[in-house]
């Protein structure tokens, strides 16, 4: 079923459909109600015309309905009476002149004193009547009866007035719900198609086009703005990864070419050992450039996918285990390496992951920072987050390449010499980022440079469902 006939059902006819009902049963209590109303009316009139039928002059019978200064006022309203002897004749009756009462029957009263009697009389014409009996006795000790009976047109005129305000107003009231249920159909229907559009683009490949943004904050609109995020997100990520294919082909297509040259120019004349022996060095070097180059590549690919192992464990012996590890390889460039880690500093993560992390973090500091250098390695806790700095007092890092440094293959300016494939930073970004934190060159370092990789107390959801 559409959206704008589910809309005119659930929205317009259904409760349109429910009011009918509700004011079908409210009509009938109405009905009920009323009619209660009318039969106290009738009891206490009959009360105080029963205590008052023989205070005339010399106890003589009446009925005071007939003697009221009102009874015009009160003659559209007033109930009929009847007055009958014992013998079932009738004395008198209110009015004088019948106005389309039935004709009275003949009533013999009882000869005690009881409850009023009430019922129901139909008239030959349809109409409804309601009648009240009760047994009077005269101080004589005669028995009379006193019947009086009202008219239940009002009631039905009122309840079919009722009836007839209600269901029109219901029918108002459902023919607005129609228009206000399809103005609003047509509404959601263009929000819904343009979500939809977007994601048969997406589902063709295409993040170009964005759902266009709601005018409310509504579900709708919460599901649109997801999918504008996401859409930026894969977006972003496909031109990312088109980028990493592109650097990538180009770091692997220079150590290629170098072995393509020396094996050409070994096999273009006849070479003597000694120089197919440095020919094929060249191309070992350049293989080992490549094997290099590949297990960066790998390690990117494996910081960004697959199920890592969280685990609570001790930061600052992960940062001991690091440093020690790196210590060697510093004392070998006249080096000093100082660690700042206090114990306690635990935390959730995937101890390969970081670990390669900040190695990548001290093989960066090892390669920039000048012989009888310094690197300081600092654990703390701020705000929440645990704070992992690595401080050199190399040449620093411009401004302007703080963000860039973390993009794969970027060098910076006066780098290219040195060894390495440039994904050592893009790792740690991406490390930070699974963990849930971030990775980022403080500010305002000199001289050298401070990179800092900041991580949360708890994992990231989907990332610890995954682990």
């Amino acid at each position: 079923m559409r959206l704008a006939r589910r809309l005119w059902l659930h929205g317009a006819l259904l409760p349109a459909l429910a009011t009918l009902g509700a004011l079908a049963v409210a009509g009938q209590l109405f009905r009920a109600d009323l009619e209660r109303s009318l039969d106290r009316a009738l009891l206490a009139q009959a009360a105080v015309e029963s205590v008052s039928l023989f205070d005339g002059p010399g106890q003589k019978v009446h009925l005071h309905m007939a003697v009221s200064p009102l009874v015009e006022q009160v003659r559209p309203f007033a109930p009929q009476g009847y007055l009958y002897q014992s013998d079932g004749r009738l004395v008198m009756r209110y009015p004088p002149v019948s106005e389309g009462a039935p004709e009275p029957p003949r009533r013999v009263p009882g000869t005690r004193e009881g409850p009023p009697l009430l019922t129901t009389e139909v008239a030959p014409d349809g109409s409804r009547w309601r009648e009240v009996m009760v047994n009077v006795r005269s101080p004589q000790g005669e028995w009379y009866g006193l019947r009086l009976l009202a008219s239940l047109g009002q009631v039905d005129r009122s309840v079919d007035s009722f009836f007839r305000m209600a269901f029109s107003l219901t029918a108002v009231m459902g023919g607005l719900l129609l228009v206000v249920q399809t103005l609003l159909a047509r509404r959601l229907s263009r929000r819904l198609a343009a979500i939809a559009r977007s994601l048969e683009r997406l589902r063709e490949g295409d993040f170009t086009l964005f759902p266009a943004e709601g005018p409310g904050t509504d579900e709708i609109g919460q599901v649109g703005e997801a999918l504008r995020e996401a859409t930026a997100r894969v977006r972003g990520a496909r031109e990312a990864q088109e980028r990493l294919i592109a650097n990538a082909a180009h770091e692997l297509r220079t150590p290629l070419a170098l072995m393509r040259t020396s094996l050409d120019l070994a096999l273009r004349r006849e070479r003597s050992p000694e120089e197919l022996r440095v020919a094929l060095q060249d191309a070992r070097t350049e293989v080992d450039r490549l094997a290099v180059l590949a297990d960066s590549l790998l390690d990117m690919a494996t910081a960004g996918r697959g199920a890592w192992d969280w685990k609570k464990g001790d930061l600052d012996l992960l940062l001991t285990q690091a440093v020690e590890g790196a210590r060697a390889e510093a004392e070998q460039r006249g080096l000093l390496i100082h660690l700042d880690a206090p114990a306690g500093m635990e935390a959730p993560f995937d101890a390969g992951s970081l670990r390669q992390a900040v190695d990548n973090l001290l093989g960066n500091a090892l390669k920039f920072a000048p012989k009888g250098g310094e690197i300081h390695v600092r654990l703390s806790a701020e705000a929440g987050r645990f704070r992992v700095s690595v401080r050199d007092t190399g040449p620093g890092i411009p401004l302007a390449e703080h963000e860039a440094v973390f993009e794969p293959f970027h060098r910076v300016a006066g780098a290219e010499a040195r060894p390495g494939a440039g994904l050592g930073l893009a790792i740690v970004r991406e490390v930070a980022r699974r963990h849930g934190g971030r990775a980022y060159v403080a500010p305002e370092t000199a001289p050298g440079a401070e990179l800092v990789l900041e991580l949360p107390v708890a994992p990231p959801r989907d990332d610890r469902a995954s682990g």
